[in-house]
């Protein structure tokens, strides 16, 4: 149930049965040989497919995130930690005067977990609202399924090679690349962290069977579901 093929009448209605919502948040970034967009086709694919499943309402994703290590990399667009908070909290606001008062965010980008910090202060200022914030790729029983396949797993490797964030006639390499030393690419500027990185995947295969990446989605839709249906306090 996107919000995108609803009209304003539609949501009233809703409203009326259910006061849920999930909102995805995405980033436009380097991801490697797979597409620029990952983080945000993957927390929207797996928003739409958990709302889909419960009749639920999808906001359209936010598409920009906080991303600044990687404006080395042509493509990557990054905002600025203080216009994040405050896009995040108008859209939190918007949506709550809408009448939603359980709204899952479904997260697809690390750098955007300084979000969580705002998301608890804005519930502090509107009581009787419940937000979850929820990092799809690092929850327990995703990434628990994620280590059971191959522990070697980082930004830009296999773990983020679905058939959905390929590019078509792009080949992947077979090799393995090591892992990179993540406390090293903390101090980098962005010139540097590319000269480091090289094609931006930070070890690990590249890719993986889609038998096993349909694994990872089953049990990532299936969290999302459960966090959806249970744990809101009253």
């Amino acid at each position: 149930m996107r919000i995108s093929e609803m009209n304003w009448m539609m949501v009233e209605e809703q409203l009326k049965r259910d006061d849920r919502c999930v909102v995805p948040l995405g980033s436009t970034e380097q991801h490697a040989y797979l597409s620029l967009s990952v983080d945000s086709i993957l927390a929207e694919r797996l928003a739409g497919e958990a709302g889909d499943s419960l009749g639920l309402p999808v906001f359209p994703v936010l598409a920009y995130g906080i991303t600044p290590y990687f404006r080395a990399y042509p493509g990557t667009v990054s905002l600025r930690v203080q216009t994040y908070m405050s896009i995040l909290r108008d859209v939190l606001d918007s949506i709550a005067a809408c009448g939603f008062k359980r709204i899952l965010i479904v997260n697809g980008h690390g750098g955007n977990t300084p979000g969580q910090g705002l998301v608890a202060e804005w519930m502090a200022d509107n009581a009787g609202v419940r937000v979850k914030w929820h990092n799809w790729w690092n929850a327990p029983k995703v990434w628990a399924q994620i280590q059971s396949i191959d522990p070697n797993a980082s930004h830009a490797s296999w773990m983020e090679n679905f058939p959905w964030t390929r590019l078509t006639k792009v080949k992947m390499p077979a090799e393995q690349k090591p892992m990179s030393d993540v406390d090293l690419i903390k101090q980098l500027d962005p010139p540097a962290l590319r000269k480091y990185l090289g094609d931006g995947n930070w070890g690990g295969l590249y890719q993986r069977s889609d038998e096993e990446m349909m694994k990872i989605w089953r049990v990532a839709v299936e969290e999302t579901c459960d966090l959806l249906n249970t744990g809101w306090r009253d």
